[in-house]
């Protein structure tokens, strides 16, 4: 019971965790570049992670066969996912950035179902992936040019970026996937971050960051994200998955955009149109049902 409690107040610290990055990047990027801002997150979070696994797992070193895996999960699912991720937050508000966002079950959901080993068809999940997807319509939707809505000024551009992010997350699942039956999640997070920050590196050279606007806000936002997002977020989402099961964390994360929401509403006094209410509303419900365990649907004549 006790496990069960503390896994618990994981969930919830992970989904406030990264509910308010979003405000972070928002802030942190109007200053720091995209894979400048990048490459500071994620110093400040290799270093976390490495005291954190040299506590739990001293022993593990990496092993070769492991590097083709690492290094692509670390360069798609951290450099790429955030390169995505901040030109996104960039352009569209915080908000309606971690509803995208919330849509990564989904897509992760249908490269199930065409890849290998094919996942059985449920209604339930489909009925939930088609709400999802329209309820991103319905979010995006007033920032496009003549459709005769009003409410948003995102720059469309910033919704492409947010979906390469979404698909970056889907590419680093699926290479990540190999490894977690064989290594410590510890080892597997700490070297993707590792290879990960070191992807940055080259990109941020041709950065220019505005060096004479960089404040001590904008340094406590940096440091947020790299200890509090990138290290411990990502710990104790692993500790409630190992307690709560995936269905029950799934249920939590679903609820990252309405804290997203609420904070943009006072940290940055953003505001959603009415119709990109419903659209949230459609999104967190279809990822709900998406993630539902249910029953295998049977086509007629068939076992």
């Amino acid at each position: 019971m006790q496990s069960r409690s503390r896994a618990l107040l994981a969930i919830i610290g992970a989904v406030l965790f990264w509910g308010l990055s979003f405000i972070s990047i928002k802030i942190s990027i109007a200053v720091l570049p995209p894979m400048t801002l990048g490459a500071f997150r994620f110093l400040l979070g290799t270093i976390v992670l490495f005291f954190i696994k040299k506590r739990l797992a001293p022993e593990d070193r990496l092993k070769r066969e492991d590097v083709p895996a690492l290094a692509g999960a670390g360069l798609i699912g951290v450099t790429a996912y955030f390169y995505f991720e901040n030109n996104g937050v960039a352009r569209v508000s915080a908000s309606e950035a971690s509803i995208i966002i919330a849509a990564i079950p989904v897509l992760a959901m249908v490269m199930e179902r065409f890849l290998p080993p094919r996942q059985p068809l449920r209604i339930r999940r489909w009925a939930g992936a088609a709400l999802s997807v329209f309820g991103v319509y319905l979010v995006v939707l007033p920032s496009l040019p003549a459709t005769g809505f009003s409410g948003s000024a995102s720059d469309p551009v910033g919704y492409l970026f947010m979906l390469g992010a979404a698909l970056s997350w889907v590419g680093y699942a699926l290479l990540t996937q190999g490894l977690s039956a064989k290594r410590s999640r510890i080892y597997i997070v700490y070297w993707q971050s590792v290879f990960g920050f070191l992807g940055f590196i080259p990109f941020a050279f041709f950065e220019q960051p505005l060096w004479g606007s960089l404040s001590w806000t904008v340094l406590a936002h940096v440091a947020y994200l790299g200890v509090f997002c990138s290290a411990l977020g990502y710990w104790f989402y692993v500790y409630a998955l190992q307690h709560l099961g995936v269905g029950t964390s799934s249920v939590f994360i679903n609820l990252i955009p309405v804290v997203t929401v609420i904070a943009g509403f006072f940290a940055l006094n953003e505001r959603l149109a009415a119709l990109q209410w419903w659209g949230a509303l459609a999104v967190i419900l279809g990822v709900y049902l998406a993630t539902l365990q249910g029953l295998p649907f049977k086509r007629k004549g068939k076992a």
